[in-house]
């Protein structure tokens, strides 16, 4: 079982690293992860041995406290937005209590350090030993003053102290509390010196007060953890504008009346209005009516999607234009935007394996730095130096001492860069797969919906029974495939749809994985499918079907057989259409040294026409979908790391053996869960962002670690004098503080530069050569921004209502094809558009002339 806690008290990364060994103390704790950023914890644990009031007591027995996070309603409640505002209102009073104590501390502060380092200046002020004991009886006042602004530190740090559990601001507490102690003496000697008349004593003591290090030391303490709250709170900028996304307010219909609603109360089932200007509040499928939507805040799609009747919505996305009404599906915690949000927010939460060394100095950091100064005062006393300078050099070692850098360098780059990737259309699940998509150095890529866009079309029908014309032939394989749910079959399905043909019944139907199915119509025995379950059955295959086979497959079409009684009635051509961005995508991983593999259930021949236009290093044809899985396993056995990027229920095998499993957005919801990396978009080039971004978060990460760790290797000795007999180096208390103080603030910053990532993007180029074949290339338009602007007077693209099949692209790409200065036209019946690629200017009008002479209907041309 698995449950979030909220944890209070955390200061540092020896915070975290106490609480999470206290927690894995606990019998039947399975994982823990303790997230210093955003003070939660999530366990992992077996509910027959442990619970969470247990788990919370093991956190409050050494100095912190724990609550059980309240668990979203999935139902109406937005607990999503409840949360993340209860967080916000939580970081601003944090903020605001660090700032209000700062200014307070600060403003007494300067009287001190005047008061303390007049003389010592030349400043005409309290001069003379008849004034020590009012100088020193201010020090002290103003002194107690600022510790008690600060008082946090020494409440948190002795009471970790006591717990055997010390942190950051134990080390702080401990210098201050020892500058301050000294102070105390020191004053005392100077009475007593005055009372006995030893002024010799009373001179020594005036300038042996250690008040002002104690305040300065609490203070820039202070600001550096005042200015590391404020730039720890903008590595979650990326989460803010996604919870920001979510519409307040919904109009539904109820009783056939419109009613103004809160977003959070809309429910499953219900009917919602939306015009144009307003957000969509939540997932559904629209019933009626028509509009373009803009996606770009989810997806990253540039160009709003058009969305009619049976089209999903996806909640927190804009319309633009148009008027319907959708039925809500996912509402609440359940709605996609709610989904990306909580898997922002966990990947932000989990550790990457690069942590671990870091985590394992912060559980022991604390205690090795007490004992450093503890030595360092002992050696110096004994080496004959004063009291005073071994216990300067001590404190010094205290206060210089910051684990909080070692603990902030992986979170914060992490949770930046997770809100980097989210920004981009991108989800990452978690901290582990984030670091290890940059180590992928082969990359396996499932061919249908992932190369191609998964809408596959019917190019050539061949009749060889003398009983059927085209359309009858299509009727019968339509008729045959009703049952299916693949790609292909769809494809066959919608071709006989459009040309308005009945479908038939089926009686029974078999299903035979990768290669077909058994279907019986009207009393008899169908096959459809591949030649190889041709060739299982036993049906004859002559050498013109044989030759038609090759023929298509040279096109890099898939042919589909279908036959009854062991005789082939005719054969039906279906191609997907390959994204360009698909083209774009392989040729930037290959340029990063990645070898690339394309996986598909294609006969070799296909196959081998596709790899050619896509240039992959290597294909596997013929691959079942059960051997999916096994091919990944295998490469894994030669020593590659493996990527696998799908979509399909057949691929979560393959994803989940992966060392990094990729779905692409359109795909299932079984792959998704099955991958570690979730594209939002259909759009490869995606991949190669995970794999940029990746690589520029881990880079930081190790920047990060490197800076900490030398930080602590060079300033821990420094500050202990380790250098002053050779080189007369030495720190003082104050700038000890300063230092450590500004190395978490330095970690923070640095790990923000992250934010200002952009994803590299090729020019996408069109082939000049296109065969007029049976594969085509679809744009994929959220990629090649650059490309777009540059090419924005060669390139239009016109919106045409009336096409509804293969016959209306083809009658609408020739007229377009046929205007004089028009390079190549395609057309996308999905989003019902031609893109047209001009050699030389033409006219608008002459365009949309020239299509609707063809008997369609121009809109719009952008």
């Amino acid at each position: 079982m698995e449950k979030q806690f909220d944890v209070s008290g955390m200061t540092c990364a020896s915070c975290s690293a106490n609480v999470e060994r206290a927690v894995k103390k606990v019998p039947g704790v399975e994982h823990v992860d303790v997230s210093l950023l955003n003070n939660t914890m999530k366990v992992d644990y077996n509910d027959e041995e442990t619970n969470p009031s247990q788990i919370m007591a093991a956190v409050d027995a050494i100095g912190y406290g724990a609550t059980l996070k309240e668990q979203g309603n999935t139902a109406s409640k937005n607990s999503m937005q409840e949360e993340w505002d209860r967080r916000q209102k939580r970081m601003e009073e944090e903020q605001k209590e660090k700032k209000s104590n700062l200014v307070y501390s600060l403003i007494l502060l300067v009287p001190l350090m005047i008061v303390a380092m007049g003389p010592m200046m030349g400043l005409p002020f309290w001069q003379g030993m008849e004034w020590g004991m009012i100088s020193a009886i201010t020090q002290l006042v103003l002194t107690m003053m600022i510790l008690f602004f600060q008082r946090s530190f020494f409440i948190h740090g002795w009471k970790a102290l006591f717990k055997k559990a010390p942190n950051m601001d134990s080390l702080v507490a401990l210098g201050a509390s020892a500058a301050f102690g000294y102070g105390l003496y020191a004053m005392y000697k100077m009475a007593y010196g005055f009372g006995f008349g030893d002024m010799e004593m009373v001179h020594g003591a005036m300038h042996s007060m250690y008040f002002e290090s104690a305040a300065m030391i609490v203070t820039l303490v202070s600001l550096g953890k005042y200015l590391e709250a404020r730039s720890k709170s903008k590595t979650s900028d990326a989460l803010g504008k996604l919870v920001d996304l979510a519409p307040k307010n919904a109009t539904v219909i109820r009783n056939g009346q419109e009613v103004q609603v809160n977003a959070e109360d809309v429910m499953a089932g219900d009917i919602v209005l939306i015009r144009p200007g307003q957000r969509i509040p939540v997932d559904g499928i629209v019933i009626s009516g028509h509009g373009y939507v803009d996606q770009a805040a989810i997806t990253g799609e540039s160009i709003p999607v058009e969305k009619e009747e049976g089209d999903p919505i996806i909640s927190a996305t804009m319309n633009v234009n148009g008027t319907f009404q959708f039925r809500a599906t996912k509402v609440g915690d359940d709605t996609t935007l709610a989904q990306i949000i909580r898997l922002v927010d966990e990947a932000g939460n989990t550790k990457a394996p690069i942590a671990r060394l870091a985590d394992k100095v912060s559980g022991i950091f604390v205690p090795i730095v007490i004992g450093i100064a503890l030595v360092t005062f002992i050696v110096w006393l004994v080496s004959g130096t004063s009291f005073e300078f071994a216990l300067s050099n001590a404190i010094s070692v205290l206060v210089i001492s910051c684990p909080c850098a070692l603990g902030l360098a992986t979170p914060v780059a992490v949770m930046v860069g997770t809100g980097k990737a989210a920004e981009n259309g991108i989800l990452i699940k978690s901290a582990e797969s984030l670091e290890t998509m940059h180590k992928v150095d082969m990359i396996v890529l499932d061919k249908t919906g992932t190369i191609t866009s998964g809408n596959p079309s019917i190019h050539d029908i061949v009749v060889f029974d003398p009983k059927y014309d085209e359309d009858s032939f299509l009727r019968l394989a339509a008729s045959i495939e009703t049952g299916s749910e693949h790609p292909l079959a769809k494809a066959i399905v919608l071709e006989a749809k459009a040309r308005n043909l009945v479908l038939d019944g089926l009686e029974n139907y078999v299903a035979l994985s990768g290669k077909g199915l058994k279907a019986k119509l009207e009393g008899k025995e169908y096959v459809a499918g591949n030649q190889k379950l041709m060739e299982e059955e036993k049906i004859f295959l002559s050498k013109p079907i044989k030759d038609y086979i090759h023929k298509l497959a040279d096109q890099g079409q898939t042919p589909l057989l279908f036959a009854c009684e062991d005789k082939v009635l005719g054969i039906i051509g279906v191609a997907d259409t390959i994204r360009q961005s698909s083209i774009q995508a392989i040729r930037a991983f290959k340029e990063k040294g990645i070898y690339v593999v394309m996986l598909t259930g294609d006969n070799i021949k296909t196959a081998n026409a596709i790899a050619q236009d896509i240039q992959v290093d290597e294909v596997i044809a013929d691959v079942l979908p059960t051997q999916k899985e096994s091919v990944v396993r295998r490469f894994q056995d030669d020593g590659k790391f493996v990527a696998m990027v799908g979509d399909g229920i057949n691929d979560a095998p393959a994803l989940a053996r992966a060392n990094v499993g990729i779905a692409i957005g359109a795909g299932t919801d079984i792959a998704i869960d099955s991958a570690d990396i979730v594209l939002m978009k259909d759009n490869l080039m995606d991949v190669n962002t995970a794999y940029e971004l990746s690589d520029k978060v881990i880079k930081n990460i190790k920047m990060n670690l490197f800076w900490a760790f030398f930080y602590n290797v060079l300033g821990i000795p420094v500050a202990a004098g380790v250098f002053y007999p050779l080189w007369g180096i030495l720190l003082s208390p104050m700038i000890g503080s300063a230092a450590m103080s500004l190395s978490s603030v330095c970690v923070v910053l640095n790990a923000l530069r992250l934010r200002f990532f952009k994803p590299s993007q090729e020019s996408v180029q069109e082939k000049k050569e296109a065969t007029k074949a049976k594969i085509q290339y679809t744009e994929d338009y959220t990629v090649g921004i650059e490309e777009h602007k540059e090419e924005k007077t060669m390139e239009k693209i016109m919106k045409v209502n009336g096409m509804s099949c293969n016959h209306c692209k083809a009658h609408v790409e020739k007229a377009l094809d046929e205007v004089s200065g028009v390079k190549k036209a395609v057309v996308d019946l999905d989003k019902k558009e031609a893109r047209i690629t001009l050699e030389a200017p033409v006219e608008n009008q002459v365009l949309m002339d020239a299509v609707k002479n063809a008997g369609y209907e121009p809109v719009s041309i952008q």
